[in-house]
């Protein structure tokens, strides 16, 4: 891991059973004892992780709104305020950006679809919002790495962080160029009215996807990698009557009932010329 780190400047890994042993064992107690959700536990779980691996700055998105855990800002607060504590304390130049996840970030959701969107994004495309929220992050990992002469707007603009991205992959032993799973159908939801669409719940096209094979119920359940739901418009955007909105994905098509009992209610469309401003993508940033 720290030879493809050293080499190429990237790596994607996940943790071994050795780090924060104890954190598993509490996570579990957590989970039978109802306390999940309470703040100083997630907080202390994330960051004796964090700690532990000797992470030296430490840059933390923390989403708020239907489709993330913490559902209102005031909560989001307190848990960026506590792990940026946590970090601080113990060394660790840590800053949290508060991000909104009422919407769904980007154009898809789903596994495969999703790995296709980020290499759009990669190659100088993709979703804006995607491109501004990576840039912000990636901005403030290089502030607090003390780095000042790199752009990561121009890397991504001229190609640079794809070329870093093909590099990793190689170094751990992938293929770059391998084709992306694709779900064997598809089910169009159009657009029943024209008008402005003014809210498109993340939570519920989260549930969808999951519905149709994009996520698990179980440990031991499967997961169809090109399953999900792609967007074909975002709150602020004009929609026509008839133009499809979301398109679903799976390789089994009786899940699509299941999934459309989700995204039925999912949106709204005001009508043509309403005045609506999408909420910012970075709500807030915690150091």
């Amino acid at each position: 891991m720290l030879s493809v780190l050293d080499g190429t400047g990237a790596v994607i890994c996940a943790a071994g059973d050795g780090l924060a042993p104890a954190d598993k064992k509490l996570y579990a107690l957590r989970d039978v004892t109802g306390t999940v959700e309470a703040i100083p536990l997630i907080a202390s779980s994330i960051m004796s992780k964090k700690i532990a691996e000797g992470t030296g700055s430490l840059v933390l998105d923390v989403k708020v709104g239907t489709g993330a855990f913490m559902k209102t800002i005031e909560d989001a607060r307190e848990l960026a305020s506590t792990m940026v504590g946590l970090g601080t304390d113990h060394g660790v130049k840590t800053v949290a950006l508060l991000t909104d996840m009422s919407t769904p970030l980007g154009l898809t959701a789903g596994n495969a679809l999703e790995v296709r969107e980020s290499v759009e994004v990669l190659a100088g495309g993709g979703p804006a919002d995607v491109v501004e929220l990576t840039i912000a992050l990636a901005r403030e990992m290089l502030d607090a790495a003390g780095i000042k002469d790199a752009d990561p707007a121009k890397a991504l603009a001229d190609g640079s962080a794809m070329d870093v991205w093909r590099r990793m992959i190689t170094a751990q032993g992938g293929d770059p160029d391998a084709a992306l799973p694709v779900a064997r159908e598809q089910h169009v939801i159009k657009a029943p009215a024209s008008g402005v669409l003014t809210r498109l719940d993340a939570y519920d096209i989260g549930v969808a996807a999951w519905r149709l094979g994009a996520g698990r119920a179980r440990k031991e359940d499967p997961v169809q990698a090109g399953a999900g739901v792609e967007l074909h418009a975002k709150p602020g955007d004009t929609v026509r009557e008839g133009e499809p909105l979301l398109t679903l994905h799976t390789d089994t098509p009786d899940r699509f009932e299941y999934a459309l009992q989700s995204v039925e209610g999912s949106y709204d469309i005001a009508a043509p010329g309403t005045d609506f401003a999408a909420a910012p993508v970075v709500l807030e940033r915690i150091a």
